[in-house]
């Protein structure tokens, strides 16, 4: 019997760069290599040097840094530093994307980068982290959609976006023509919407890389978040992995018991790097006192409220994976960034700090390099994983926080 020709109708209205790409398996398990000893000469020091957290230089701290933070020169000046030393600030988040500097802008924050290109010099950053795109365009949640909160702010706006085709059709072309990358924040109700939309972005000039927010519900499971369960986190970052060769990175939640699984899982799936945290879940009252504030009740948690489990969180994921770790949640200041280095994490992303003060991120970079030749440091790589224990710790889902 004849095979039946297959017909395809389906056409896309921008062009797309033929992609090569093997077959792989659901989920192709990662070889884990024993953590990499940095040499003693490049151990912080107790000093005034890279400086340490009790219990010094540590060998469990993210194998990743060592070739995550790629050795090029950035040459950036601040008003109080030495304006003629280089510091190297780039770092390689895996699959060739190498960034200028470890000072991104989070999804939701930034729109699509356009929105801010006349008061922010955008190509100084490190990365753009875009509005959450969708396969079809969304309308978003009912009204009220914000609302702050001591130390941050609540918002449910409910992933309000055209769709991919239209964010495509209208900043493609735009961002193809920027230096700096920009990664499109992925959301879906299904695997089928995550990996069709990781399709469509796939080859295309100006998207530089997919960051999937998984903390959205699996219509296929009940509602249950994917980024909560391993197995789903775990799927859905493999079924996209196999339709894309573009930088993967996959945002965690920190609305779980213990993230070590679920940040395996997704490594395990094939993710290039991981970013943490998205929001925390949390209601406002209304004024009366008779109904929830919000129009879809619950909304998510931003802000400087949200930095000590975002700590946490890349604390514990960083000693789990050993691919990049970004981190997101109340940076507002250098103090913010030097911590969460310190915990594992190989760049920050800095978010709601942006609607009081787009300049920061920018401001940010300055101080960082800044920071490094205060310290004699001609490379921030050894800044990072300094708050690390030197075996790997108890998570606090043991409970620890609770020992006598």
């Amino acid at each position: 019997m004849k095979a039946k020709r297959r017909v395809v109708t389906a056409v896309t209205p921008y062009k797309r760069r033929p992609t090569v790409r093997k077959i792989k398996p659901a989920i192709a398990p990662v070889v884990r290599r024993p953590p990499i000893e940095r040499p003693a000469a490049e151990q912080p020091s107790n000093g005034a040097g890279a400086g340490t957290a009790a219990g010094g230089g540590s060998p469990v701290g993210p194998a990743s840094a060592s070739r995550a933070v790629a050795m090029h020169d950035l040459r950036s000046s601040d008003a109080a530093g030495d304006q003629g030393a280089a510091v190297a600030l780039s770092v390689d988040l895996g699959r060739g994307l190498v960034l200028e500097n470890p000072i991104l802008v989070a999804s939701g924050t930034f729109g699509y980068g356009t929105e801010y290109a006349d008061v922010v010099q955008v190509q100084r950053l490190g990365a753009i982290c875009c509005k959450g795109t969708t396969l079809r365009p969304r309308v978003g949640n009912p009204t009220p959609r914000v609302t702050e909160t001591p130390a941050g702010m609540l918002n449910s706006i409910g992933l309000q976006n055209p769709g991919v085709d239209a964010v495509l059709a209208k900043y493609a072309e735009t961002w193809a023509g920027w230096k700096v990358p920009v990664i499109v924040n992925v959301a879906g109700e299904s695997i089928a919407d995550y990996t069709e939309v990781a399709r469509r972005l796939d080859g295309v000039p100006g998207v530089a890389g997919i960051e999937l927010n998984i903390s959205c519900p699996n219509v296929g499971r009940g509602g249950l978040q994917f980024a909560i369960d391993p197995e789903a986190a775990g799927a859905v970052t493999a079924s996209v992995r196999r339709a894309t060769d573009l930088p993967l990175l996959v945002k965690l939640s920190p609305n779980v018991a213990d993230i070590r699984p679920i940040a395996r899982a997704i490594e395990d799936a094939g993710a290039d790097a991981l970013t943490a945290i998205n929001t925390l879940s949390g209601i406002a009252v209304a004024p009366t006192r008779q109904r929830p504030l919000l129009g879809n009740v619950y909304g998510g948690l931003s802000g400087p409220a949200v930095k000590p489990v975002g700590l946490r969180i890349v604390y514990e994921a960083s000693q789990a994976v050993r691919i990049p770790i970004v981190a997101i949640g109340g940076v507002t200041e250098l103090a913010d960034v030097l911590d969460y280095l310190a915990v594992g994490a190989v760049a920050v992303q800095v978010g709601t700090a942006i609607f009081a003060d787009p300049t920061l991120p920018v401001r940010l970079v300055d101080q960082l390099a800044a920071e490094c030749r205060a310290r004699g440091l001609s490379s921030y790589a050894s800044l990072i994983g300094t708050a690390l224990p030197k075996k790997a710790a108890a998570p606090s889902a043991k409970g620890v926080e609770y020992r006598p």
